[in-house]
């Protein structure tokens, strides 16, 4: 069975199958912010996701991190590095990327097991 959440047109805000959540990338709804706030919206929209999902950061198998520049990249690793679970960091990739829309900063998708 697959479960569905916040199911729209175009895409779900996360699926599930087989024990496995797969989020759609999240993004920050304030762009006014710099990097280090619009990274802690998109990791606040995960932990909300997760919970819905009866899971939490500590269940996340990898995370995909699309930075629109670089040069963020210690500003994202600032919050990231607050956030993430000590012991339990996931498989993590970051690349620079053009987003759907020039005044996002940073675009984050995450896989969780689901315990």
């Amino acid at each position: 069975m697959i479960q569905r959440f916040d199911c729209g047109r175009r895409m779900s805000e996360m699926t599930i199958h087989n024990g496995v959540a797969y989020l759609a990338g999240q993004i920050p709804e304030d762009t006014s912010a710099g990097i280090v706030g619009q990274t802690e919206q998109v990791l606040q929209a995960i932990d909300d996701l997760l919970k819905l999902a009866a899971a939490d950061k500590t269940n996340i198998l990898r995370a995909e991190i699309f930075l629109t520049d670089m040069s963020d990249f210690d500003g994202m690793n600032q919050a990231w590095d607050k956030w993430v679970a000590q012991g339990a960091s996931p498989a993590r990739a970051t690349v620079q990327a053009k987003l759907a829309r020039p005044d996002w900063k940073i675009e984050i998708v995450v896989t969780a097991a689901i315990p």
